[in-house]
């Protein structure tokens, strides 16, 4: 049996891997010159944010669960449900938490300076899933540590959650053909690539939508739910351009700058129209 704690980066890596090949397979937007350059230093900045990230806070965390376990604190211990029943409540609670997080990010200018470094890559594929300025990874633990005892999370939980999560964003991050009716399908319930490369693109309304993690039904209860018909029209990325951006030292220093969404609307052809039925 595989422990917990490193359930996650394996299957994170599997999926990775196999996302990996079928963006050569089968790629959604073509063209793309030196994936394995671009790949390496997005999955560079991933390697250091899991490396530093779990030695700053890691005992915090665990500090705070016990705490809220202990004294039988935060929702889910008010709550009397089996086990199974928990770990769902838990994972639908915590996915609607990083909804409002991810949409404060957009909303907050200081956040943004940190997130935008996510919203750079013109070239959108799986491993822009993990392409977070650590600023941005720190800010958020921080957050965690008062969160999780309010929800009465767990670390099982946390890990669980974690667990379902990273392969979802590797997929709605990834650079695949899916086709229309199959992400129609799955985005009933998930956030997809069609939903996500919206998410992704350069100009502001569209920008600032699709803030879902795992479910596609905060987007829909919170009315911030978009699609755009022919998604190759999608300009992805937020215009910087510059190759020394696109390098590890140059995500880290982002924030330095201003990095701003675009006024100008998609051209009439290709005009995003708000949805709540995707």
């Amino acid at each position: 049996m595989i422990p917990d704690d490193l359930a996650t980066p394996l299957v994170s890596a599997v999926c990775l891997a196999l996302l990996w090949s079928l963006e050569g397979l089968i790629p959604m937007f073509e063209g793309r010159e030196h994936r394995a350059r671009h790949d390496l230093a997005n999955l560079l900045l991933g390697a250091f944010n899991a490396l530093i990230v779990p030695i700053v806070f890691a005992t915090a965390t665990l500090a705070v669960t016990l705490w809220a376990s202990n004294r039988e604190f935060g929702l889910l211990n008010q709550i009397d449900l089996p086990a199974w029943a928990t770990l769902i409540v838990a994972v639908v609670v915590f996915d609607a938490w990083q909804y409002l997080w991810h949409r404060l990010n957009h909303r907050i200018p200081f956040l943004w300076r940190f997130h935008a470094v996510h919203h750079t890559d013109a070239d959108l594929d799986a491993s822009a899933a993990l392409r977070f300025h650590t600023g941005e990874i720190v800010f958020s633990s921080v957050a965690r540590l008062a969160v999780l005892p309010l929800l009465g999370f767990t670390i099982p939980h946390l890990l669980a959650y974690e667990t379902i999560l990273l392969p979802i964003i590797l997929f709605h991050h990834s650079n695949i053909q899916v086709p229309e009716r199959l992400d129609r399908w799955l985005r009933t319930v998930i956030v997809t690539p069609w939903m996500h490369w919206v998410h992704h693109s350069d100009w502001q309304p569209e920008t600032d939508s699709n803030y879902s993690s795992i479910f596609s039904v905060w987007d829909r209860i919170f009315r911030s739910f978009r699609l755009r018909k022919n998604p190759r029209q999608i300009r992805l990325g937020l215009g910087v351009e510059e190759k020394e951006w696109r390098t590890l030292r140059g995500m880290m220093l982002t924030p330095l700058r201003s990095v701003t969404r675009s006024g100008k609307p998609p051209e009439t052809n290709s005009r995003t129209l708000p949805s709540d039925k995707g």
